[in-house]
């Protein structure tokens, strides 16, 4: 890379971003483009929408804007954008205050930061494009010149929207400054920024007797009260505030409910009104985009206060609980060791997967339902097959406990644990055993834990321990069976030739003698018996095999052995019955045979290749398996 060469690239870039013209100029841009204009609401959906939807396998929308760093948040960011998308059209939403609730650690601030980080990508693009008075200290909008009384007809003449008030900076500007032609006020490119507090606010809490209003609102600056011989001069005044900064983007409230009661009164006009109250002024407009986050514990205590009816009527609550997808935990922990040092570290298949299961697990509650274990209930959710349950029962769960996922263990903890076991310099790479191992020593220091939260998340350990000595010791079995994918498939298609034709009453051709026979019903009754299919169950059973075929065939996918759960469970099973004797000889640890050594080293390669181990960890594994299969 030439640094010389990509930094007069981004000069170039930064100068074709710096646009000053008059506010003749800049209406006719309007006229062009009219969403030059838009307000703070309509802007961040635009960025939002603009990146686009995809659908999954469910019918579940994932937004792309978010799909890179937010996993397992669906339903909370689907009411996120369905927010600024009412908001985008001007409807009374947009007037109330945002509030994500959640418990510590379940990506709040995450999604408060991919909207500011966006919004400063956005306003350099063409599309996010937005202007501002030049020397306004809130970069409000040029339209704002224009008297109300002219509003009604350029709406109406050009389809433009005008909403607010000249700050008293520009009202000023523009009767000593301009005398009054507002067709010559300079106006300019306005670029958002957090780091140059422009167009983005951040508010922290702090010692309440310590912090003043003015950091939200404001302050005079007394040095220049003799310049200007008065405190109620808007000259004499700073606009520094984050209310006043984060005018056209967006102002993020940290723990908005933790903060003095003084704090929480001035956002009553600017939600409503969409006002500040700043100084010796009158009310000044403010287009931003209020949003905050809070654990529900504090909002609880909130909305219990009768002080607080007020701003409790002017909050949308969106509620934020830990993910509850195995396969989206996953994936927030691939992203925190990916973005690390210790990305360079090999972690073994099934690691992250073992960790994101006792994560989740600790998450879900017991279901009331007779039969469902919190295991098959961690599957379902994932989007498992389970036998005897439909789409319909997994709304039901979920129905059963609305504030699931609110309580358990979160990310941090989890990624806290892989990361101290993944930095010990002895260890070659991180299989599922160090991973529980670690989760479970940290259980003895984590603060907060009572000793039968302690018991139960160590029951979860043991249990998502047998899940994965039940995932290894297939693995190792599959490697074990030379061209695995072959066989069974082959096992599949003569299982389907049979069924098709029990259903259909007609016979088979036999390929040996080309007759034609009865379908073997000893050999489908012998895959079947592995998954618990009885016999008045089988015509049932096959048939629905018969139509998800069809099904998948309509949309152009192919049926293999994997497509339905419990088939693959019992095709598997069947390979395996004959195969676990020599699993067991072969991958004993005192195995002196060079014979037996040859086909470890044979499959060790093969999980290698095939399956993502390295040749620590896949030796591991076959001592692993070989100690189950001892027992």
């Amino acid at each position: 890379m030439d640094l010389w060469e990509r930094l007069r690239e981004y000069q170039q870039r930064e100068q074709q971003l710096s646009w000053h013209g008059t506010f003749r100029e800049y209406f006719e841009r309007v006229i062009q483009d009219p969403r030059l204009c838009r307000l703070s609401h309509a802007r961040i959906y635009d960025m939002v929408a603009e990146q686009g939807i995809e659908w999954d396998d469910t019918g579940q929308k994932h937004y792309r804007f978010f799909t890179r760093e937010l996993f397992g948040l669906q339903e909370a960011l689907d009411q996120l954008v369905e927010y600024f998308q009412s908001a985008a059209q001007r409807l009374e939403v947009r007037k109330r205050i945002l509030l994500l609730m959640g418990p510590v650690g379940g990506g709040k601030s995450t999604v408060v930061t991919l909207l500011k980080r966006g919004l400063e990508r956005y306003s350099r693009t063409n599309q996010g494009a937005l202007y501002g008075l030049e020397g306004c200290p809130m970069h409000e909008e040029p339209l704002h010149l224009i008297p109300p009384t002219l509003r009604e007809d350029i709406y109406q003449e050009y389809g433009i929207y005008v909403e607010g008030e000249l700050c008293p900076v520009c009202r000023k500007r523009l009767t000593e400054e301009f005398r009054g032609s507002i067709e010559e006020f300079p106006v300019e490119r306005v670029v958002l920024s957090e780091m140059n507090r422009v167009g983005i606010g951040t508010f922290s809490p702090s010692d309440p007797k310590s912090q003043d209003i003015s950091e939200l609102t404001g302050s005079i600056d007394f040095a220049t009260i003799g310049q200007y011989g008065s405190e109620s001069d808007p000259r004499a005044y700073r606009f520094d505030g984050e209310l006043n900064i984060a005018n056209r983007g967006l102002m993020e409230f940290i723990e908005m409910l933790k903060v003095d009661e003084k704090f929480l009164y001035g956002l009553l006009s600017l939600s409503q009104e969409q006002q500040i109250k700043t100084g010796r002024y009158a009310m000044i407009y403010a287009d931003e985009v209020l949003i905050s986050h809070t654990n529900e514990a504090e909002y609880q205590q909130f909305i219990q206060n009768k002080k607080n009816e007020a701003l409790r009527d002017r909050i949308i609550l969106i509620r934020m609980p830990y993910n509850l997808r195995v396969s989206d935990e996953v994936k927030i922990y691939d992203k925190l060791i990916r973005e690390s040092a210790l990305r360079r570290v090999h972690i073994a298949p099934h690691t992250l997967q073992i960790a994101s299961m006792f994560a989740v697990l600790s998450r879900l509650k017991e279901s009331k339902r007779s039969g469902v274990t919190l295991l098959k209930k961690l599957k379902l959710y994932d989007g498992q097959f389970v036998d005897g349950f439909t789409e319909a029962d997994i709304r039901s769960l979920k129905d059963e406990w609305p504030d699931e996922g609110m309580t358990g263990l979160s990310p941090r903890y989890v990624i806290n644990r892989l990361s101290l076991a993944l930095g010990k310099s002895h260890v070659p790479c991180l299989n599922p055993l160090d991973a529980l191992r670690a989760l479970k020593d940290g259980l003895g220091q984590q603060n907060g834990f009572t000793a039968q939260t302690r018991e139960s998340l160590l029951n979860l350990i043991y249990e998502v321990r047998r899940e994965y000595d039940e995932l290894v010791t297939l693995e190792v079995q599959k490697a074990f069976m030379y061209s695995f994918e072959d066989t069974a498939q082959m096992l599949l298609n003569t299982y389907l030739d049979n069924i098709d034709a029990y259903v259909n009453h007609r016979k088979i051709m036999d390929p040996l003698t080309d007759e034609e026979i009865e379908p073997d019903e000893m050999l489908m009754r012998s895959i079947e018996e592995y998954i618990g299919v009885s016999e008045n169950a089988k015509r049932p059973f096959r048939e629905e095999i018969l139509i998800r075929i069809s099904t998948l065939s309509r949309r152009g996918q192919h049926f293999d052995y994997r497509s339905h759960p419990g088939l693959q469970t019992a095709i598997e099973a069947k390979l395996f019955t004959n195969l676990k004797d020599i699993v067991k000889i072969t991958t004993s640890a005192n195995v002196t045979d060079p014979a037996q050594e040859k086909k470890r080293n044979e499959v060790a390669e093969r999980l290698i290749n095939d399956h993502g181990y390295c040749s620590h960890c896949s030796h591991a594994a076959l001592q692993y398996v070989g100690h189950l299969l001892g027992r």
